[in-house]
């Protein structure tokens, strides 16, 4: 079949829930993809994150592989060799006492969730069912009911009520804002470090230090959600890094699967985990062998340090290229790592017909939020596929 019949198969046959671009992809390595015609397609999305490490990279897929050839699934029910190795790896990686394994992002934002309000109620007191977490607008969290219910996005929740209560919504960036709305109900602060739904939008310089001393003194919860911004992206290990930041809980997911598995975490001290016993929270495949042995041959290639530095080479000089266009369709630029937020002017184009041209380009993009693209290459990526890209851009922007 060619792309028009695939096409024609998902418009009938799946919800109607995503609007992608009709580039139907067969094939992928490294940072580039080859769809159903023979088209070959820079990447420049990697799956939101989820492929930092490139599609099929070789020591992810033998690691895969091996663990394929063995178990595969047991549930938590029983132990396998591969979690308590995982879990060491990945608690050594994040500077954490423990961790706890599960499967989507959504998933382990939910866990941390629980984790912060159960903690309210058991170690700082806070009446049971009164414990608020205080949030952010503009933040994307994932798409379950309780995370909606606090997303300010109306295509992610208008119509999906009744909602979840116990969130407050301050403006991200603004820690006086936030100061303000702290009570002693509040048992954390979510947050993104840089947020990537909503544009990467980067905050001000010290906010992040001024959320970890307010939660600090006021004994509240620091959550960072680094699903998308973590595991090399920024060009340090996690974003909060680049303020020297250490959150009471990560929340861990995409790119810790290797773009092979699902598979989310968030890791924490005994002093916050240990609020959670047998049965209280679980997950039939939350670190099951397949996913703990990819996750742990994750951990082993961040610990070189070698995709921190390249995300960090490679984003300064994506960072230049796009700048450059500044004045020439692009309003603004903004990005941190291989991570980029591309404001177009909205009277030119939208970002979704900036993410088509640029596929007759041969490169794949995604837009948000009207006028605005996102691009997150994979890490592998080359001094010349990071020009591809800025020339990919510049082209559409042309046409």
């Amino acid at each position: 079949m060619d792309s028009a019949a695939y096409v024609d198969l998902e418009n009938r046959h799946l919800a109607h829930n995503y609007h992608p671009l009709d580039v139907v992809i067969a094939s992928a390595e490294g940072a580039w993809v080859v769809d159903v015609d023979g088209r070959r397609y820079l990447d420049a999305l990697a799956g939101y994150s989820a492929l930092n490490f490139g599609h099929r990279h070789p020591r992810l897929v033998d690691a895969a592989i091996a663990q394929l050839g063995r178990v595969t699934l047991t549930s938590r029910a029983f132990r396998t060799d591969q979690l308590g190795p995982f879990a060491r790896d990945l608690a050594a990686l994040t500077g954490k006492q423990r961790i706890l394994p599960m499967n989507s992002g959504a998933e382990a934002v939910e866990t941390a969730l629980k984790t912060a309000r159960r903690w309210g109620e058991q170690v700082k007191g806070v009446p049971a069912g009164m414990g608020e977490i205080i949030v952010m607008d503009g933040n994307f969290h994932g798409r379950t009911t309780t995370i909606i219910s606090f997303s300010t996005d109306p295509d992610a929740r208008d119509g999906f009520g009744p909602y979840t209560p116990g969130f407050v919504t301050t403006a991200y960036g603004d820690l006086d804002a936030l100061r303000e709305l702290v009570t002693d109900r509040t048992v954390a602060v979510l947050l993104e470090p840089i947020q990537g739904e909503a544009g990467v939008v980067i905050p001000p310089e010290g906010f992040l230090r001024g959320v970890r001393q307010l939660c600090t003194e006021r004994r509240l919860l620091m959550i960072a959600d680094e699903i998308q911004s973590g595991l090399a992206r920024t060009g340090l290990t996690f974003a909060c890094d680049h303020e020297q930041v250490v959150p009471d809980i990560y929340v861990l997911g995409k790119a810790l699967g290797g773009g092979i598995v699902a598979l989310s975490a968030i890791a924490a001290d005994d002093a916050v985990l240990d609020v959670l016993t047998p049965g209280s929270h679980g997950s039939t495949f939350g670190g099951n062998p397949l996913a703990a042995a990819i996750g742990r041959e994750v951990v082993a290639m961040l610990a070189t340090g070698e995709f921190q530095h390249r995300a960090a080479a490679l984003g300064a000089r994506l960072g230049a290229g796009l700048e450059g266009l500044v004045g020439h369709g692009v309003v603004g630029v903004r990005y941190r790592g291989l991570w980029a937020g591309v404001d177009i002017d909205p009277h030119l184009m939208s970002g979704k017909e900036l993410c088509r041209r640029m596929a007759a380009h041969g490169v794949l993009a995604k837009d948000t939020h009207g006028s605005t693209i996102r691009l997150a290459p994979p890490l592998v990526a080359t001094e010349t596929d990071i020009d591809t890209v800025v020339a990919a851009v510049d082209a559409a922007l042309r046409d």
